[in-house]
């Protein structure tokens, strides 16, 4: 009398884990900007526009999201920073206050990483004198100057790139952001126009004065993306 052999029982816990893992690796992508990268955020202001990446992507543990402004400095200035600081802490993000974008290549942290995207969207010094004053402009392109340096020592040199979103117009144009850029070391690759719908929940704050919390006319505005220039 002869004896089939048993099938081997499945192991549901094992293809649940593979199941499981394959979601973790699955690409998302919000904008110009995927949950394959690893992305600094300068300048956050309320970090609305990390915590929008960060819902969509579903985890922030791929984003470093940082601020100028102290944690006390949060408080006074925006009513929503702190919630989402705390949202993006919880989601798996590093969150820095009091990093200055024109130093920051020699932050205690940030010198041992190296990001795919490092974005800052509308810098600006604040308003020490009016917008089309030359003083003015002269404050905000050593501001983007500063950056820029900083932004392409911890860059990734393999397909790694900077955005600058930035308004445009006879005023915005002065501040001479591809010139800058060139001088430098970076090449503009492209520019597209920048449409806050695509970025849900993300406000633009005036960050400065009395109306520190409101938002600003955004006008047309553009994102350049720069990476590095590659040797001859």
């Amino acid at each position: 009398m002869s004896s089939a052999a048993a099938a081997p029982e499945s192991d549901d816990s094992s293809s649940s884990s593979e199941s499981e893992e394959e979601e973790v690796k699955k690409e998302i992508w919000k904008g110009h900007y995927s949950s394959a990268h690893k992305i600094l955020l300068v300048g956050e202001g309320d970090f609305s526009f990390s915590l929008c990446l960060a819902r969509a992507f579903g985890s922030a543990r791929n984003i470093v999201a940082t601020t100028v402004d102290t944690h006390q400095e949060l408080v006074k200035k925006y009513s929503n920073a702190i919630d989402n600081l705390r949202e993006l802490q919880d989601r798996g993000s590093v969150v820095l206050c009091g990093v200055d974008a024109t130093t920051m290549a020699h932050h205690f942290f940030l010198t041992t990483q190296r990001f795919h995207r490092i974005v800052y969207n509308f810098p600006h010094v604040g308003f020490y004198f009016p917008e089309p004053n030359g003083c003015q402009i002269k404050l905000n392109k050593q501001l983007v100057k500063g950056f820029m340096r900083n932004a392409k020592t911890l860059l990734k040199r393999e397909n790694g790139e900077i955005h600058v979103t930035h308004k445009i117009g006879e005023i915005y144009d002065r501040w001479d952001l591809v010139k800058k850029a060139d001088k430098i070391g970076l090449v503009v690759y492209e520019t597209t126009p920048f449409f806050r719908s695509m970025y849900p929940g993300y406000t633009q704050k005036r960050a400065h004065g009395v109306r520190s919390d409101a938002s600003f006319n955004l006008g047309e505005s553009t994102t350049f993306k720069f990476r590095v220039r590659e040797c001859p």
